[in-house]
C-alpha cells in the first residue's frame, strides 16, 4: 500500500537495496514519488531499479562495507539526481550464528565490517550532500538482536548502529538533520539470491541457526516473524516529513520484543 506522493520531489539514497527490506523501501518510496537511487553491492541491482517502471531511479553498484564505496554512491545520486534528501541504510546482516566462544577472530571482523561500517561510512559521506541541502534525513536500519543469542558480534555492530543514531542526531540538530532508525524483528523474506554466508553453514551452524530462530520467535509477544511490508512502512515514515519532529529516535519493529 502506497501513500499518495509523500516523496514528490525528494531524492532518496537506499543501501542494501538489491534484496530484501532495502528492496522493498527503495521499490516502495520510487512509487510514492522520490527519486530513487538503488545501491549494492550485487550487480543486479540495475535490475531491480527498473522494476520502479517510469519512475526516476537508477542502481549503482558499490562495496559499503570500504569508505570509497559509500562516497562513489552518494558522489553519484548527487549529481545525477541534483542533490540528496534522504539516506536509507539497509546494508547488514548476521553472517554467522555461533556461541561467541565459536567465533575465530576474522569471523568477528567480517561481522562488524558487515553490520556497522557501511551505516558509519555512509552517514559521513552524505553529510555535505545535506549540509548543501539545508538538511535531510538519515534513516538506519538497526536490529532488535542486540540482545539475542548465537550473533554477539552482529549484536554489538547493531548497538553501534544504535549510538550513530542518537550521538549524530544530537549534533547534527541544528542543521536541520534528522537522524532516526528502526530495529527490525525476525523478518520473513524470499531467498536471498546472494547469500550471507558464501561458505555456507555446516550442519553445527544450522543447528545453532534453528535455536537463535527459536529464541527470537519466542521473544516476540505475536510469536512470529515480521513481513517486510510490517518493516517497509515504519522506515518509511520515519524518513517522511510526518515524522518531522522525531530524532534520535531508534523504533523496536519486532512484535513486542525491543531487543
Amino acid at each position: 500500500m502506497t501513500n499518495n506522493q509523500r516523496f514528490a520531489g525528494k531524492v532518496m539514497v537506499v543501501t542494501g537495496a538489491a534484496q530484501g527490506i532495502g528492496r522493498g523501501v527503495a521499490l516502495r518510496a520510487a512509487a510514492e514519488g522520490a527519486r530513487v537511487l538503488f545501491v549494492d553491492r550485487a550487480d543486479f541491482v540495475a535490475e531491480v531499479a527498473a522494476e520502479a517502471g517510469g519512475a526516476e531511479t537508477a542502481g549503482f553498484v558499490a562495496d559499503l562495507e570500504t569508505y570509497e564505496g559509500a562516497q562513489a554512491a552518494l558522489a553519484f545520486a548527487a549529481e545525477r539526481f541534483g542533490g540528496i534528501d534522504i539516506l536509507i541504510n539497509g546494508v547488514g546482516g548476521a553472517i554467522r550464528m555461533r556461541p561467541f566462544a565459536e567465533f575465530e577472530p576474522a569471523q568477528i571482523d567480517a561481522e562488524i565490517r558487515r553490520s556497522l561500517m557501511p551505516t558509519l561510512y555512509a552517514c559521513h559521506a552524505v553529510l555535505p550532500h545535506l549540509l548543501r541541502r539545508g538538511g535531510g534525513t538519515i534513516v538506519n536500519v538497526s536490529s532488535n538482536a542486540t540482545r539475542g543469542i548465537r550473533r554477539v558480534p552482529y549484536s554489538a555492530a547493531k548497538g553501534g548502529v544504535n549510538a550513530i543514531t542518537q550521538s549524530l542526531a544530537m549534533e547534527y540538530a541544528e542543521h536541520n538533520i534528522r537522524v532516526v532508525a528502526t530495529a527490525p524483528g525476525g523478518t520473513s523474506a524470499p531467498p536471498r539470491r546472494i547469500p550471507r554466508n558464501a561458505a555456507g553453514d555446516s550442519e553445527q551452524e544450522q543447528r545453532w541457526m534453528s535455536e537463535a530462530v527459536e529464541q527470537v520467535t519466542q521473544s516476540t509477544f505475536m510469536k512470529r516473524y515480521g513481513t517486510i511490508d510490517e518493516q517497509v512502512a515504519p522506515i518509511l515514515f520515519l524518513a517522511s516529513d510526518e515524522a518531522g519532529y522525531i530524532t534520535g529516535s531508534v523504533l523496536p519493529v519486532a512484535g513486542g520484543d525491543t531487543g
